[in-house]
């Protein structure tokens, strides 16, 4: 009699749950994914309007190896669904009375800083070869194991780096650059990672590499591109993906999962994998049932969320990039605002992405896209007024930094903030990035992969292992699908 296919049901369609369910078919699960939006993405979502083109998730293609090695897997390339371009320039930073321009090679980076300050290129040759170091040890020994255990960490090469798990970035920087400009410059990569440079460990400076060293990608199109070539490989291994469903409760009997409820109906499974946000997850479980209570979640630390304003304008800017950082206020204050007082903040910093400065299918001819994105707490209020203020705020300081005169050219404006996090993707306080990479929360550290209550119950995403980000959330869907394929073969 032939095998009937084991069946799993995957709820969300992020970009880690789409790399589980890929892996999940190709080791011959019969894989279902349901996802309550109308469109797959999950936080990588997109935005079309009026001939303009918006990512409203990530929009830093960082890591472009991470990318290969997913596809690899499958036998496929990057370049069989999406064109991929090296910005150059990468980016810019914008401060009070300079500008710094992130060349697409170290070399050229190391004019600039010797620019800002004489002798310092010495110091930063030095501090990225280190940061490579760091990158293969976290790419090739830690960042593919599944976090179950501190013995992960343990290999000869982090051994002898510990002392990089207890010191900071922070310390790690400032230690070898004085300049304030060149410290916020090697500060800004890790906030990828969800907390401030003092509070994340200085082995965390493999984010500098990514930067620096692998430069920074776009691709044509947007990034919504990964998206729709995940989900065209996950249905070329046959995974059936049904929008438009919201999953409203995880069946357990036994203290086994057994299936969900989707639109009132009932679908079994042999297994559930959820990239939902984690405690929106557990929330579909009865308290019993649950790992984690309402007391640990408040007591993390999570990443920020963001005031997003999405702009069409009618004409080319000039003095931009496509990618622009305005650190033209004071780092630290926005980022206790952020972490240690959490308020809307008085001076923020900010960034402004222009994809179609570099790729002109994102705008109708002669105009641009841009969005504003703006690091906020989560859990603030959010109301109209706020949205409105803020965006007075960080228009009026783009057009004084840039000298372009733009409030008359703008054709519309839509705004996304914590209300919005909450809605389309039931995110814990709004948050926009998951759970901070902080020492009390990195690798085993975090909430596990696997339900400790109930057997057969899964997880992928942010808030799990390895952390935040697009290059993390590929290897999350990685790190469960061999975990939950282990896990079959153990309960056979």
């Amino acid at each position: 009699m032939e095998n009937v296919k084991k069946k799993v049901v995957v709820i969300g369609s992020g970009f880690s749950s789409l790399s589980a369910a890929c892996y999940l078919a190709k080791n011959g699960f019969n894989v279902s994914l349901y996802e309550k939006n109308h469109s797959v993405g999950g936080r990588a979502g997109q935005l079309l309007k009026d001939g303009f083109t918006f990512d409203i998730g990530p929009s830093w293609y960082w890591m472009p190896d991470i990318f290969d090695r997913f596809f690899g897997d499958f036998g496929k390339k990057t370049s069989d669904y999406y064109q991929l371009d090296k910005l150059s320039p990468a980016y810019k930073i914008f401060f009070k009375d300079d500008v710094i321009t992130i060349g697409d090679c170290l070399d050229t980076i190391c004019e600039e800083f010797e620019r800002i300050e004489p002798g310092s290129s010495v110091a930063l040759k030095k501090f990225i070869r280190k940061a490579q170091r760091n990158y293969d040890i976290a790419i090739n020994k830690i960042v593919y194991r599944p976090g179950l255990s501190p013995l992960e960490l343990v290999t000869k090469d982090t051994i002898i780096r510990v002392d990089q798990f207890f010191k900071t970035i922070s310390q790690e920087v400032r230690k070898n650059f004085k300049n304030p400009k060149l410290i916020s410059t090697l500060e800004f990569p890790v906030l990828f990672l969800g907390a401030k440079p003092s509070k994340t460990p200085a082995f965390y400076s493999f984010m500098n590499f990514a930067d620096f060293g692998l430069g920074t990608w776009h691709p044509k199109g947007g990034m919504y591109q990964i998206i729709l070539a995940m989900k065209s490989l996950a249905e070329e291994l046959g995974v059936n993906i049904h929008t438009g469903n919201a999953v409203t409760k995880i069946l357990v009997k036994d203290k086994k999962a057994y299936g969900v409820v989707v639109n009132g109906n009932e679908e079994f499974a042999d297994m559930i994998l959820s990239w939902a946000d984690y405690h929106h997850t557990e929330s579909l479980l009865e308290k019993s049932q649950r790992q984690y209570s309402e007391s640990y979640w408040e007591k993390k630390t999570f990443a920020p969320s963001s005031l997003l304003f999405f702009i069409g304008f009618d004409k080319k800017l000039k003095n931009i990039e496509h990618h622009n950082l305005f650190f033209d206020t004071d780092f630290e204050q926005h980022a206790s605002e952020i972490y240690d007082n959490p308020k809307w903040p008085s001076g923020p910093l900010f960034y402004a992405n222009f994809p179609s400065v570099t790729d002109s299918t994102m705008a109708p001819k002669n105009n641009e896209t841009g969005f504003f994105l703006i690091p906020i707490a989560p859990g603030l209020e959010d109301t109209p007024a706020l949205r409105s203020k803020y965006f007075n705020i960080v228009l009026k300081r783009f057009q004084e930094r840039t000298g372009e005169n733009v409030e008359n050219n703008i054709i519309f404006k839509e705004s996304f903030c914590v209300n919005d996090f909450v809605e389309a993707y039931n995110s814990y306080k709004g948050n926009a990035y998951g759970m901070a990479n902080t020492l009390s929360q990195t690798a085993f550290l975090r909430p596990g992969l696997k339900s400790k209550k109930i057997e057969g119950l899964f997880f992928t995403g942010q808030l799990t292992v390895p952390g935040p980000g697009v290059p993390p959330s590929l290897i999350s869907g990685k790190l469960v699908s061999e975990l939950m394929s282990k896990n079959l073969n153990i309960t056979k």
